[in-house]
């Protein structure tokens, strides 16, 4: 499994993100996978959050909850894209223990790109389609 994703980013976790149950709450673990996603969108594919014409609008996302985890430990971010369509990409993210050894949860994002002012959907192209490509795993 730990092979399936082409991307890796560890993610501290934060006193924070610790509930009154004393493990890291469900909310935290979709703010995870947004990063992770963001960060690639933002490093790799040249997007503008703050200024660019075209933005990512999250359309659909799921976890499934497998482990615990709880401040202090350091998380493995697996990232992958299981489908790239002309203005959509469904990514696909596995968060594990450190090692890599414990899948902790999995989920999916779905992606529309969409035009800032219109937000009608737009064609993927350029820098920002060739790194979501680069994340497909085959």
């Amino acid at each position: 499994m730990v092979n399936e994703y082409a991307h890796w980013q560890p993610v501290p976790t934060r006193w924070k993100d610790n509930d009154v149950y004393g493990h890291v709450n469900n909310v935290v673990h979709y703010a995870l996978m947004d990063t992770v996603i963001n960060t690639w969108l933002i490093e790799r594919g040249g997007l503008d959050v703050h200024a660019g014409q075209v933005i990512g609008l999250c359309v659909e996302s799921h976890c499934n909850y497998h482990g615990s985890v709880a401040f202090p430990d350091v998380l493995a971010v697996g990232l992958r894209v299981a489908h790239l369509g002309r203005s959509s990409v469904r990514y696909e993210i596995g968060i594990f223990r450190e090692d890599r050894a414990e899948l902790i949860a999995e989920g999916h994002f779905v992606h529309v790109f969409v035009d800032r002012e219109s937000r009608r959907p737009v064609e993927v192209t350029g820098k920002l389609r060739e790194s979501l490509a680069a994340l497909k795993v085959e």
